[in-house]
Order: structure tokens, then sequence, then C-alpha cells
């Protein structure tokens, strides 16, 4: 990101606008996440999201937007640097703490650092998804905090702060070095290996898989919260992924209507798939999986809705909608991972799907190689750097409540008090 680029009375106004639709997708995530949890959780998990999104703004303030590098006054991506095989490798921002001269930054680093506030808070509760049920509320802001003050600014700042994914184009030729519009890698990837992480550190729900090789369905408690969040999501995405192409890709007024054409397209071939997918596999479509299918396809435009044409951009919904169910089936009977949200297949491996179909449809050169690199990174590098910090972060603090807690459900445990305080919550036949 250069902060020098031009930037227009009315495209900052534009860009500004959008930024302040984009939350929607949070806040359709939320829903989903909680829709797909048990009821007798619900509370806690909506309540955790809203204190998630705090605690990362207030860490990412406080540390991590230094960390990140965005520049906040003249400097352009300023960092730490070393020299290796006759090349510099920045991979650590030195801005200012507490926001220091945001107030007199370039406004192109202005609406920067207001977009990477949203995208560390989508980033840190995508894990609580895959928690739910089981992970304290303390513990999971915890979490959250070490996500902004530590992982994501990395990332962030090897990504969009000029650090050295950013340069593989200017370094090794490779196209237009890493690109990811949207934050398909920076939020939606490190999310997705955020939540895996947890999942190994947690373990599994209580009477999800009662014997070797089985696994019981526990169905989330409300399809209408999951389908509802879907379609305020598409709201919250298309902003997102606008204001992306406008900050990240420097994309002219004239592109947009194509990038939001491109998000709502991937999005739909992705549940058309999906639907045709569990309807072959099941007999009927299933909602769940649907809307899971709907969400991947997003998450996938994230990385490409900049570059790709229409067509490309169905192919890329179908695609991510195929691996969508099938990947869900693969990790809970397969490898026994309880993945209540499945933010591990929606928002990990759609995310790198996007990436490498950035790569695929890109027209410069060498793009396909930049964006492997990146992927590498992600998955070599910040997989393994969240589980150490997230392996200490639990034995300072443990993430699994007590299995009375589990048993008796996260609201009343944690709160008090239930969401549905009119119906019985029936205990289930797993803890007799």
């Amino acid at each position: 990101m250069n902060p020098a680029v031009p930037i227009s009375d009315a495209v900052f106004a534009l860009t500004l606008a959008l930024l302040m639709l984009a939350p929607l997708a949070i806040a359709g995530v939320a829903l989903i996440n909680t829709g797909l949890g048990r009821s007798r959780s619900a509370a806690q998990a909506l309540l955790g999201n809203l204190a998630i999104l705090a605690v990362s703004a207030i860490v990412f303030a406080l540390v991590g937007s230094a960390l990140a590098g965005i520049p906040s006054a003249a400097a352009c991506c300023s960092g730490h640097s070393f020299q290796l095989a006759g090349k510099t490798w920045n991979w650590l921002g030195a801005g200012p703490l507490l926001l220091s001269g945001f107030a007199s930054a370039q406004p192109l680093s202005q609406l920067a650092v207001l977009f990477e506030f949203l995208a560390v808070a989508m980033a840190a509760l995508l894990p609580w998804g895959s928690g739910m049920d089981r992970w304290r509320l303390t513990a999971g802001c915890a979490a959250a905090a070490v996500t902004a003050a530590i992982v994501f600014p990395l990332a962030a700042h090897w990504i969009w702060g000029g650090g050295f994914l950013s340069q593989l184009g200017v370094n090794f030729g490779l196209g237009a070095g890493f690109i990811d519009g949207g934050g398909a890698a920076t939020v939606h990837v490190l999310g997705g290996l955020s939540a895996l992480a947890v999942i190994w550190i947690a373990g599994p729900r209580k009477g999800k898989f009662p014997k070797e090789g089985l696994a019981t369905a526990l169905p989330g408690h409300n399809a209408v919260y999951v389908v509802f969040g879907c379609m305020l999501a598409l709201v919250g995405w298309l902003a997102w992924n606008l204001a992306g192409a406008v900050i990240w890709l420097h994309s002219p007024l004239a592109v947009l209507p194509v990038v939001a054409v491109n998000t709502l397209l991937s999005a739909s071939g992705a549940i058309a798939a999906t639907f045709v997918v569990t309807r072959v596999r099941f007999g009927k479509p299933d909602a769940s999986l649907c809307a899971n299918g709907w969400l991947a396809g997003l998450v996938a435009s994230t990385a490409c809705a900049g570059i790709v044409n229409p067509a490309e951009s169905i192919l890329v919904g179908v695609v991510a909608g195929i691996l969508t169910p099938l990947l869900v089936e693969l990790l809970e009977l397969a490898l026994s991972i309880d993945d209540p949200s499945g933010a591990i297949t929606v928002h990990a491996a759609g995310g790198l799907w996007g990436l490498i179909a950035a790569g695929l449809f890109a027209p410069m050169a060498g793009q396909l190689v930049a964006q492997l690199v990146g992927i590498a990174t992600l998955l070599g590098v910040m997989l393994p750097l969240v589980y150490l910090l997230f392996a200490v972060l639990n034995r300072v603090h443990a993430f699994r409540v007590d299995p009375d807690g589990e048993r008796i459900g996260m609201d009343l445990h944690e709160l008090g008090g239930g969401a549905y305080p009119e119906f019985v919550i029936h205990r289930d036949e797993s803890y007799r």
C-alpha cells in the first residue's frame, strides 16, 4: 500500500461510506455462528463476538497497528528489515504506538487503518465460532488480544504494509507480489487456521465422537439465524470487497461495479453447487451446509473479486461450493475435528482457494507462484506460530470450560441466565 497514491475527495467519501457498511459482514458471521451453536450457549456466543470485537480493536490500537506498519504520516511503509541473498526482507512494521499522528496521516493511510480495524476483528472472532459450547469467554478474549497484538499485525505487514510478501514482484519478478485485495489471507485464512489451533487445544464437544470413527450430529439450534446471517453478510461483503479494491488494489471507480457483481456471482455459484451436492448426497439439501457454501463463496471472492471476470467468478464460487460439504465431512469423519461454525472449511479452505484462483486468473506473469509463496508462508509460519501462542495461553488460562459448565450450557455457567428463558432446555442423553 502506497499512501502517496492520490485519492480524490469523492473516492475518499465513497470508501469511507463503504467501510461503514462493512461491519455488517462481521454481524452476519456472528449471527451465523450463533445459530450453528446450541441453544443453551447462544447468549454467550453472541456476547463473545461483541467482546472479541472490542478487545481486538483496543489491542490493535495500542500495539498492533504499529507492528502492522501502516504509515501514519509522510513515512511510507517503514519497517524492520534485513538483507539476505542481496534482497531486502521487510518483516515487521515500525509505526507509532497508540495511533500517534493518525489524524495527520494521508487519506488513503487513514482508510487503510480503518480497514485493518475491521479485518482484525473478523480474524479474531472466527475461532470463537469453532470453539462454541466449550470455550471460556475470558479465554476467547485473551486469544483475541494475542491475535490483535502479534498474529494479525505480522500477516498484515507482510501483505499490506510493504512487507516481504508484497515485494515478491519487485524482488523476484513474481507478478505484482502477493495480492489480497479483500483479506482472504489476512482475515479468513488466518482466522480459519486460528480456529484449527483452538480445536486442537480445546478438543471436541462432549458426546460429539462417542466412539472411534463415529460422529454424532449436533445440529445448530436456529436455522433462521444462519440463513438471515448469510443475507446480512452479503451486504457487508459487497462493501468490504469494494473498499478493499480501492485501498489495496487502487482500482478505479469504473471497476467497482464489476467487483460487486463478482462478489455476488461467487456466492451464488457456491450455494448452487452446495445445494446440488447435498441434494445428491443426502437426498435433500442441507440448510446449514448451503449457508456455509454461500459464505465460502463470499470468502473466496475476497481474494479475487477485483481480478476475475464474471464468468470466472462463477467458477470460483462453484468450486468453493463443491468443496464445502466434502471438506466438512472429511474433517469430521476422518479427522475427528469438531468445528461447529465450519470456520476451517469456509474461511481457511475457502480463502486458500480464492488466493489460488487469484493467481490462476491474474494477467500478470508469475502471479500464481507469488500466491503459492504466500500460502506456504501462512501454512508454514503462521499456523505453527498461532498454535504455539495459543498453547502457551491455554497453560496460563485454560481454554475449555469444566465438564459441568459444558453440561448445563455456557449461558447459565458464564452468564447466569439462558438466551431463551421461556423454553425448557432438555439435557442431552450423552451426559447421563
